[in-house]
């Protein structure tokens, strides 16, 4: 393991990090529902900063295993985060998950692991790390880890708080097994096998977040059968409302508030932007041709390495309620010359699923072949949620509900 500027000799079988004094993740983590919440988000924040800029030295392709805006959602309700390494074997596509469980005590006796991120298919890891953190001293101590399939093996469950806890005398100590197992026997399996969850429909997900969104309610989480609880916080786009709810924010993802009074804060965090466009509809549902310039949402994606860009545009006035999803390459990636530099190539996929993640009728365009656009369009009620996806999938994607 290369060694970063921030590590610190004490143990040589465990990580110690210097946290570094100017690190703005108080900064980072005010906006939480109770002040224990936004203390539990500080320390995940910097556990994952300080690691994570730790392990870039090595790594450079570690990234957080979701956007670092969408973070938030999880920690006002769960302890813990995740990164992921993609490509750090001779197999580029393989990637593994690490999972940081941060505490501030100074009992170091056991892991202890929300079930959160053991039983939720999409949250699951492949290695879980024990961080204690010293903030008076500054440093981060990573002091064992284990697998998912030895958690769910070996770990005892606690129903009344929903964890599953390690024994430290359990753990793994020597960080270097990790990193050596990785590069000698990637294959070696390290998750149990998870069911996945029932679907949640949308009335019941509605309802939930009505109930849970109180923040008055400290612990969401035992609250409902952890089927329905996991299911609500798979969906990305639920799980960015109960964290808007809790806090009484305003809707954050209105497509019709964001053309009439700018981008939402969060939203733009996330790539969003209101850019001024030409229209060129010409052949799209019949219409002519359009000289007027119009206000389009626009949102930058990174797919395998290419630069793209997602369009919403409102077709007619917005009282029409009939919007166009268009993906076309970046102009910002785009060679003068090379005319194949600005389609699309064949097979890639542009998708819209209601936010219970249902398809429906001509929901989807593929390119056959290479194209300069595709494009979805749609008639929508008032109110209504779209969750927009693409394949293969971008960079650091995780699913949004988009209000209509």
């Amino acid at each position: 393991m290369t060694q970063s500027p921030f590590f610190i000799e004490i143990e040589p079988t465990e990580i110690y990090l210097e946290i570094p004094p100017e690190t703005q993740a108080r900064q980072q983590t005010r906006r939480f529902s109770t002040a224990g919440r936004s203390s539990y988000a500080y320390l995940n924040q910097l556990c994952l900063d300080v690691f994570l800029k730790w392990l870039r030295q090595a790594y450079p392709q570690a990234k957080p295993w979701i956007p670092s805006a969408h973070y938030p959602s999880v920690w006002e309700v769960v302890n813990g985060s995740a990164i992921t390494l993609v490509g750090h074997t001779a197999d580029p596509r393989h990637a593994i998950r690490l999972v940081l469980i941060p505490s501030a005590a100074l009992d170091i006796s056991e892991l202890c692991v929300p079930q959160e991120w053991v039983d939720l298919p999409s949250w699951a890891g492949d290695y879980y790390l024990a961080a204690q953190i010293e903030l008076d001293e500054g440093w981060l101590r990573i002091w064992g880890f284990t697998t998912h399939k030895r958690l769910k093996q070996l770990g005892e469950y606690d129903a009344g708080d929903r964890t599953y806890s390690m024994d430290a005398n359990a753990l793994i100590k020597d960080m270097d097994v990790l990193w050596d197992a990785q590069q000698l026997c990637p294959d070696e399996p390290t998750r149990a096998s998870l069911q996945p969850l029932p679907a949640l429909p949308l009335p019941q997900a509605e309802n939930l977040i009505a109930r849970l969104g109180n923040p008055e309610v400290l612990m969401p989480q035992i609250e409902v059968p952890f089927t329905l609880w996991g299911a609500l916080l798979e969906n990305a786009g639920w799980r960015q409302r109960l964290y808007q709810r809790r806090l009484g924010l305003p809707e954050q993802w209105s497509v019709p508030q964001w053309l009439s009074n700018g981008v939402s804060e969060l939203a733009q965090q996330l790539g969003w932007s209101q850019v001024t466009f030409q229209t060129d509809l010409a052949g799209a549902r019949g219409t002519e041709l359009s000289q007027s310039p119009v206000s389009i949402l626009s949102r930058q994606l990174i797919i395998a390495g290419q630069s793209y860009e997602l369009r919403v545009i409102p077709e007619g006035e917005l009282q029409t309620r009939i919007w166009r999803f268009e993906l076309i390459k970046s102009a910002t990636d785009l060679a003068p010359t090379a005319s194949q530099a600005a389609r699309i190539p064949r097979a890639m996929k542009l998708r819209l699923l209601t936010e219970g993640l249902q398809p429906f009728e001509n929901n989807e365009a593929t390119a056959t072949t290479s194209v300069e656009r595709l494009y979805v369009v749609v008639a929508l009620e008032p109110g209504e949620g779209l969750i927009w996806e693409v394949e293969p999938v971008p960079d650091n994607y995780e699913r949004e509900i988009l209000r209509f």
